[in-house]
């Protein structure tokens, strides 16, 4: 039975989750919290890094802020890709204002900024704001054609 190691977003643990319990609502066998959500998850840097090295399920990262006006602008169809691509790919955002390490980590020059990783790989990178159906396109292509 084929598995896939997932961050728990709110522990840290990593989890390891059989494959055909990705469309179930999975829990940390830590701390319970959900493993796959339908909204958008907030983490800081240290649950990135570990998240993005560890998870081999593909995870969307919004990098934003709270001054900028196209974050915010794009905050409501971030959340809509979420419920869209739930099961297939998880969805974070991190506070590039709190967290400057993330910015810096990843060479972000500009806000919104999305990037795909998988398995410890950045598998693809978008910068700008974006409706909803160009992030669920730019997720199903990234994890399509770059896959590992």
């Amino acid at each position: 039975m084929p598995a896939v190691k997932l961050t728990c977003l709110s522990c840290g643990q990593v989890n390891r989750l059989p494959t055909e319990r990705l469309a179930d609502t999975p829990k940390c066998g830590i701390c319970g919290a959900a493993l796959l959500s339908a909204k958008p998850q907030p983490v800081d840097f240290e649950t990135l890094q570990k998240a993005a090295r560890s998870d081999e399920l593909p995870l969307l990262v919004d990098f934003w802020a709270p001054w900028c006006g196209p974050c915010r602008a794009m905050a409501p169809e971030f959340e809509k890709a979420a419920q869209q691509l739930r099961g297939r790919v998880r969805l974070v955002k991190i506070d590039t204002q709190t967290h400057p390490k993330a910015s810096q980590r990843w060479n972000i020059r500009g806000i919104p900024a999305l990037i795909m990783f998988r398995a410890g790989k950045e598998i693809g990178r978008e910068a700008g704001a974006r409706p909803a159906a160009d992030i669920v396109r730019f997720a199903e292509t990234s994890s399509r054609t770059r896959a590992t």
